[in-house]
């Protein structure tokens, strides 16, 4: 559909579950593209506030701004699975839903320094408007309960909307409280607008669109840590104290990678109870990812000596969000493919290796970096050695 020209105007109905070779569109990927810039954001943020020494109230307003960014994402993107037409009006809905993604990238800052979520919510009521919009559209097209199941996303979006002018209008010590019943409203939404009928999305794309999404985020961690690498390099010239952290912090992302594809997640989202579990708990996974990043570039700031914190701090910036990404990916995607309980043993084993990691001082990383690569090697061990098993036994095996 997206290699045709565009109409104007096409009715918004639902596509196939079944769909053949449905694969993300140039507008998806753009969408995902100008989304990382508000993660980078968020990110940089972070780094900033745990190498100054406040690292409990940057992962609190981390945690905020990500939900914000992480939620608008994963709403577009399971709407597009399911009634993505690619007409203009569908386009320029998406294109305001990036602009207000920018908009909220512009205003992490002032989150993050002043508390002011003024332009952080602005952001977000474009993004959260123009989804309404689309859904408003799917009901214009949908009878029964299918236009039942539109119209109760579009009011739970326009309610949840309102719901967020809270952070912007209580008082500071209100505004947790404000998040926290917001985070539980909004997670609500789909289960009620759902609950009589489910929207078509399609298994293949939205697992093609998380697995996408995934290494947009790491390629911003590696572009993050790389950036403070040469700051350090350039102009503090610490290149020896400096190598460890980046390679250990290459080997993380490289693992990173390679445990997130190492098998097909797309057969396993057969019902929405088994894809609402795994799209809410992608929110650990690419959170946990972009952390990582954000903790290379604290660790990197604590070796030249221009952090607050010490080594160990800086260490555990990197190694605690390392070892949660393990154990989510273990969660989410790798348990429901590993054989036995060696197989299964491999991630949550490697998590805690790789927390044992932080007491190493200055090779803190680097060690976190290698027990990562050792846990690539020695799940792709396991796994052959298991396929080669059962080959054998089913060659063995008797006949009729």
């Amino acid at each position: 559909m997206t290699s045709e020209i565009p109409r104007p105007l096409r009715p918004l109905t639902a596509r196939g579950r079944d769909e053949p070779h449905r694969v993300a569109s140039p507008l998806e990927l753009f969408f995902d593209l100008c989304f990382v810039v508000a993660i980078a954001q968020a990110g940089v943020q972070l780094a900033h506030a745990v190498a100054e020494g406040h690292a409990g109230q940057g992962v609190l307003s981390y945690a905020m701004q990500f939900f914000a960014i992480w939620w608008a994402w994963m709403n577009f993107s399971w709407f597009a699975s399911a009634y993505d037409n690619d007409d203009v009006l569908y386009r320029v809905m998406t294109l305001v839903q990036i602009s207000g993604v920018l908009v909220l990238a512009a205003g992490v800052s002032r989150a993050f320094e002043h508390h002011d979520y003024l332009v952080v919510w602005l952001g977000y009521v474009i993004m959260r408007l123009a989804m309404a919009t689309q859904w408003l559209r799917a009901a214009r097209a949908a009878t029964g309960p299918e236009r039942t199941m539109a119209l109760r996303y579009a009011g739970g979006v326009l309610l949840c909307m309102v719901g967020w002018t809270g952070l912007v209008v209580l008082p500071e010590p209100a505004r947790g409280w404000v998040f926290l019943v917001m985070v539980i409203a909004e997670l609500s939404v789909p289960r009620y607008a759902e609950k009589d009928f489910p929207t078509p999305w399609h298994p293949h794309h939205i697992s093609e669109r998380y697995g996408l999404f995934t290494i947009i985020v790491l390629g911003e961690t590696i572009a993050a840590a790389t950036v403070a690498v040469k700051s350090g390099v350039d102009e503090h010239d610490a290149l020896g104290e400096l190598l460890p952290i980046a390679a250990g912090g290459l080997l993380i992302v490289f693992a990173a990678w390679w445990i997130y594809f190492v098998v097909p997640i797309h057969g396993h989202l057969r019902s929405n109870r088994q894809a609402f579990l795994w799209g809410y708990g992608h929110y650990l996974i690419f959170a946990s990812a972009a952390t990582i990043g954000a903790g290379l570039e604290v660790a990197v700031t604590e070796a030249i000596g221009k952090a607050h914190i010490s080594t160990l701090a800086a260490s555990a910036a990197v190694t605690v969000p390392t070892a949660l990404y393990l154990l989510s990916v273990w969660a989410l995607h790798a348990r429901h493919y590993k054989v036995g309980a060696a197989q299964q043993l491999v991630l949550p084993v490697a998590a805690l290796l790789v927390v044992c990691c932080t007491f190493l001082g200055s090779w803190a990383v680097l060690a976190a970096g290698l027990v990562s690569a050792l846990t690539v090697a020695v799940g792709t061990t396991l796994t052959t050695l298991t396929a080669g098993a059962e080959s054998r036994a089913e060659a063995t095996a008797p006949v009729g």
